[in-house]
């Protein structure tokens, strides 16, 4: 399942490279330029970075500040990580839902370049939020069932001796 969801962001992350040199070069060399396209990219752009959210969740791919962390014991370590995701699904759950007020305050606005409702656009916000919820969720279960060689360190200190 994880693949699936995985490709999804790869393939609209290519799709957002792609579009976004068109529409560079396209306006640069030849002085053309779409809102229609500019509106798009936006919206895949918001698009990719909500959906990533759950991918750096479930792959611990989000930001951390270890130092501390790697000093503590790898059966504390455990529970310190199930109470550092559950922070980070409470902060999820209120995204998500500051995401749908948004959405229904905001959503019945039509576009100006796509011409469509707004909905569509903000609507990813929350869908992400409740995505992104799902893997925290997985991840929380993940921690809970991981041998506890997963907690061990997984940075090296490095020293003045270490080749560069």
């Amino acid at each position: 399942m994880f693949d699936i969801y995985f490709t999804i962001g790869v393939i609209a992350m290519g799709l957002l490279a792609v579009l976004v040199i068109f529409a560079v070069i396209a306006r640069y060399f030849f002085s053309l330029s779409w809102k229609q396209l500019a509106e798009f990219n936006t919206t895949l752009f918001a698009f990719t970075t909500f959906w990533g959210m759950g991918v750096n969740v479930i792959k611990d791919e989000h930001v951390i500040i270890d130092i501390l962390y790697d000093r503590v014991p790898p059966a504390a370590k455990r529970w310190l990580a199930i109470l550092n995701h559950i922070i980070v699904l409470i902060v999820d759950v209120v995204f998500t839902w500051q995401g749908f007020s948004y959405v229904a305050m905001a959503g019945k606005q039509i576009s100006q370049g796509m011409e469509i409702p707004m909905t569509y656009m903000y609507g990813i916000m929350p869908v992400s939020g409740v995505i992104c919820a799902v893997c925290v969720v997985i991840k929380i279960g993940m921690l809970l069932t991981a041998d506890i060689s997963y907690f061990a360190p997984k940075n090296k200190v490095l020293s003045a001796d270490d080749p560069a």
